[in-house]
């Protein structure tokens, strides 16, 4: 044995090879390409969906203001309200069948009373008139402007567990996709602004013109993605009781204390089941029962008004009407700033305040998911918050429309998916790195174990597909 000039080690009379040293640095960016191509793949269409949906839902306030505006407003105001109580008498006897299950209050005179109501078993929201007690229209409440494109955001306008967990799988893997592109995005050479900040856009059609179309604009939105995605998530059908788990079991959601009645009720049913309109944090509290010690003569819903007003509670508030003999009356606020919500659970007998849990007591979780949750819906901060959330979901709409060009114009055969790295121990490296994501999101790991067993079993035995999937 000798050696050659390279230094590598040759055998007497045989020409020397140079030993071809693994570059870890490509080998990464292959093996992080291959899942971001596959991920883009399988949910880009969904996140287009999720985008566009969800920056119409950011102007609901002023689409439904326009849409709605006679059902909203009246004209002018009058001399004197009529009182809740009577607004709910006089509409369940001017239309047989309805049942209101809550009425809410609002802030402005000229605004209408909204009621829940079942009428002959169809969820409709009527607008009734503040003065005079009249309906003015009504609605059925699946089937508004803001609740269909909720369902087409939440449930791709499709009934079901399925579409909903669907849906989180596309918004978890979303994240993995802005990790996984910011990786790929990171520059590899001291080439400047451009292509990396700035798009190269002097030659249109060329796969670099799509390339930064794709990337530039990825990066400019993917902290406000993340945000985005993160305080959507507590709503999700997996994760967000995990999250709600785990915020109420360390007490950074609303602790224990914030009951004002004492003990914490053994009541398996929570807030969201029997009201509407509550803070995200105040969806599982433990909802106590009315005691009917003090007589068995309900109080009327405008005492039950007095009673929020008299504790501030801000409108516009809603009050939930009891159910049964052991409910009670909730005032539930959903405001534009978190921190003047408030949930109240009275005892509809005694008027006795049993919860009474405002922003200032919740826990550090269930003040930033709230925060998180209205930056999510464009409340925060008004019209910049809207327009901030509009620029992220076309940004990614942008992003994958330009992904798909980009992809076309490698002109693949078959699938056209990058090559896999060559470098095994980065490849399992990558695997686990996405694994520990599944572990933290259970959609993404459930998936990703169907993927490696797919491909283990079926892609690389199966030779057209085999060559479909790394051609």
């Amino acid at each position: 044995m000798s050696e050659s000039a390279t230094g590598v080690p040759t055998q007497e009379g045989k020409p020397s090879k140079a030993v071809k040293v693994p570059n870890v640095k490509q080998a990464v960016y292959q093996a992080v390409w291959r899942w971001h191509f596959y991920a883009g793949i399988l949910f880009a269409p969904f996140l287009i969906i999720l985008a566009i949906s969800g920056s119409v839902y950011l102007f609901k306030p002023q689409l439904e203001g326009y849409l709605y505006k006679d059902l909203l407003t009246v004209s002018q105001a009058g001399q004197h309200q009529i009182s809740p109580a009577e607004v709910i008498a006089k509409t369940e006897k001017g239309y047989p069948g309805a049942k209101v299950s809550s009425i809410t209050l609002m802030k402005a005179p000229t605004d209408t009373y909204r009621l829940s109501v079942s009428h002959f078993g169809t969820p409709t929201t009527m607008y009734a008139d503040p003065y005079t007690g009249n309906i003015k229209g009504s609605l059925n409440s699946d089937k508004t402007f803001s609740a269909v494109f909720k369902k087409l955001h939440s449930q791709l306008l499709v009934e079901g567990t399925w579409t909903n967990r669907l849906v989180e799988l596309a918004a978890c893997w979303a994240l993995v996709l802005v990790l996984t592109g910011l990786i790929l995005w990171w520059p590899r050479s001291k080439g400047g602004v451009w292509g990396t900040i700035l798009p190269r856009l002097s030659k249109p059609g060329s796969r670099t013109f799509w390339r930064d179309l794709h990337a530039v604009p990825a990066f400019w939105i993917s902290i406000v993605l993340v945000v985005i995605i993160l305080s959507g998530l507590p709503w999700s059908g997996v994760l967000g009781p995990r999250i709600s788990q785990l915020a109420d079991s360390t007490n950074t959601n609303v602790p224990p204390y914030a009951y004002s009645f004492g003990a914490k009720p053994e009541s398996m049913t929570v807030a969201k089941d029997i009201a509407e309109d509550l803070p995200w944090a105040a969806e599982n509290l433990r909802v106590p029962a009315s005691s009917a010690s003090g007589g068995y003569v309900p109080l009327s819903v405008d005492e039950i008004a007095g009673i929020a007003d008299k504790k501030n509670v801000l409108k516009p508030y809603t009050i939930t009407l009891p159910r049964g003999e052991a409910g009670v009356y909730t005032v539930s606020t959903s405001h534009d700033k978190p921190n003047t919500s408030a949930t109240l659970h009275i005892d509809q007998y005694s008027g006795a305040v049993l919860t009474d849990v405002r922003f200032v007591d919740y826990g550090i979780m269930g003040k930033l998911i709230s925060y998180g949750i209205a930056f999510h819906e464009g409340r925060l901060f008004g019209l910049p918050n809207q327009l901030l959330g509009l620029f992220a979901c076309l940004g990614l709409v942008l992003v994958s429309i330009s992904s798909y060009f980009m992809w076309r114009k490698r002109k693949p055969n078959g699938l056209g998916a990058p090559v896999r790295s060559k470098n095994r121990k980065v490849s399992v490296i990558v695997l686990v790195l996405l694994l520990v994501c599944g572990a933290v999101m259970p959609l993404v790991g459930l998936s990703l174990i169907v993927v490696v067993l797919l491909d283990l079993f079926v892609i690389r035995r199966i030779k057209p597909l085999r060559h479909w999937f790394s051609a």
